[in-house]
């Protein structure tokens, strides 16, 4: 997996699985554009972090279509070119049906499909755009377990992947002739910053336990999955949906 020459972006990488993502392709020779949209600190951290030069570090909200439009805009403008996307940026709020309001209810829906469908959706517009336009391109999009499990408590999330998977099965169709690649990685439960406190609390256990391998994936693992896809070779997966999940949910 040698990506000498490429520039990828890679949308929500300030933590979790999109620094570990991001820090793999650098290490691996890649060129990074490292999106965030709010913690600062966070993805200077990240942007610090890795390996080789010439990467930049860009912030957008991917709600905002002109944002988005701005953000492939500027990394085409420092890189000259954008080999691979990276679609990680996503949002995960509660709200149970039984106990959120109406308008609580509302708020959730438009917030988590703005970021993790529509925003994903725009981003990936405008990145094909330039990949069509250099007769080649990969994208990977990071879905969920949860599109084919259900979230119970946040069902807004679970719809938002599910889309996510179909908008990438079509989007491997429409683009396959113009030589441009897409793949979805689906995780389970990944071991990252924002979780850790369920893992560290009660239900860290049942949690670890809904896997045989009685643990939940580290992010390098997904990483490391969306690396492998977007390498050479691996044209014919397009439009393929890649679980890793450690059997904690078996679908065929």
């Amino acid at each position: 997996m040698n990506f000498d020459g490429k520039v990828v972006l890679v949308t929500g990488a300030s933590r979790g699985i999109g620094r570990i993502v991001a820090q793999q392709f650098a290490g691996n020779g890649a060129q990074v554009a490292l999106h965030f949209h709010s913690n600062r600190e966070a993805a200077e951290a990240t942007f610090d972090s890795l390996a080789g030069t010439s990467h930049s570090l860009h912030r957008a909200d991917i709600t905002n279509a002109a944002q988005v439009r701005q953000l492939v805009e500027a990394v085409i403008r420092q890189h000259s070119r954008l080999d691979i996307l990276v679609n990680n940026a996503a949002i995960f709020e509660a709200h149970p049906i039984a106990k959120v309001s109406y308008e609580d209810w509302q708020v959730a829906w438009q917030r988590t499909l703005n970021t993790n469908l529509i925003g994903a959706a725009n981003v990936t517009f405008c990145a094909a755009q330039q990949m069509i336009s250099q007769g080649a391109g990969r994208i990977v999009n990071i879905s969920s377990r949860g599109a084919f499990r259900g979230e119970p408590d946040a069902p807004a999330y679970g719809a938002s992947k599910a889309a996510l998977n179909a908008m990438s099965q079509s989007l491997a169709q429409a683009l396959a002739p113009h030589n441009i690649f897409v793949y979805v990685v689906a995780p389970g439960f990944v071991e990252t910053e924002r979780v850790a406190y369920r893992l560290d609390g009660t239900e860290g256990d049942g949690i670890r336990n809904q896997s045989p391998l009685k643990r939940v994936a580290k992010p390098e693992e997904v990483a490391k999955t969306v690396l492998f896809l977007a390498s050479e070779g691996t044209d014919f997966l397009t439009g393929g949906i890649i679980d890793v999940n450690g059997a904690s949910y078996l679908r065929s």
